[in-house]
């Protein structure tokens, strides 16, 4: 018979297959403006000893009815309770853009509670003590639509839209807003090693600011660069993955005597 599932795990986190006997479980944090489905097609590209599991904030797809968190802090609480919960196997995540923001806090906060973080992969963001300060939350819709526009990852279909467009500004402006009011402080150094991934031509951050998250961690730090912009996982979404699996393999597969 198969075990109940918490209520906080079953609110927080979706598996985009059925459940898996992976010994990892990898959970994935979306970017700004996106739901769980963002990962959709992960679980069909890792290996069979990774189980992906994507976060789903409040106020998208499954959870549309529900209110926005207020803040990033707040949000990156309720997640790491959740995910404490899932700690009888081994855990790590994977952020892009603010969703890195968000997992790196989560991070904070399983360690902080002596919880295991295996590996941290955090793509498309500077380090939390180079955050750059926007107020694109404060812009009127077509602000914040241009803004979506530049960073690419939505079709323009979607964006010419009416109704789909009236659907997805009131969560893209509560992203911003979130990772925009996020303070992005350091604590006490992750003992997770970490991994970072960036476009080579994202315009959101420089190879230098990448570099820095290795100011955050007492482990190991790795660094890889494709080609494309902020969305570069879209295109490199095979290589990222391989390469992210490669990094989780002592985690996965444990060493046999």
């Amino acid at each position: 018979m198969t075990a109940p599932v918490s209520p906080a795990i079953a609110r927080w986190f979706r598996r985009p297959q059925p459940a898996s006997n992976g010994r990892l479980q990898l959970l994935c944090f979306p970017p700004a403006g996106s739901g769980a489905g963002f990962y959709r097609q992960w679980p069909n590209l890792v290996p069979a000893a990774i189980e992906v599991l994507a976060v789903q904030y409040p106020g998208r797809e499954d959870r549309i009815g529900e209110p926005f968190s207020e803040s990033l802090s707040v949000l990156a609480d309720d997640i790491a309770s959740a995910a404490a919960m899932l700690a009888r196997r081994p855990l790590a995540l994977f952020g892009h853009s603010m969703g890195a923001a968000v997992a790196y806090e989560v991070a904070t906060r399983l360690e902080a509670a002596d919880v295991r973080v295996e590996h941290l992969a955090v793509s498309g963001r500077p380090p939390p003590h180079q955050q750059r300060r926007k107020a694109i939350h404060r812009r009127d819709d077509e602000g914040v639509l241009e803004e979506i526009e530049r960073l690419g990852g939505t079709p323009r279909a979607v964006l010419e839209h009416g109704e789909l467009r009236a659907l997805l500004l009131p969560s893209i402006r509560a992203d911003f807003r979130l990772i925009e009011t996020y303070p992005g402080t350091i604590g006490r150094k992750l003992g997770a090693p970490i991994s970072v991934f960036i476009g080579e031509a994202d315009t959101e951050v420089t190879l230098r600011e990448a570099e820095q998250w290795s100011d955050v961690t007492a482990g190991a730090f790795h660094l890889t660069a494709y080609p494309g912009g902020h969305f570069y996982l879209t295109e490199q979404r095979g290589p990222l993955i391989r390469d992210l699996s490669a990094k989780l393999a002592i985690a996965a597969w444990p060493c046999t005597p």
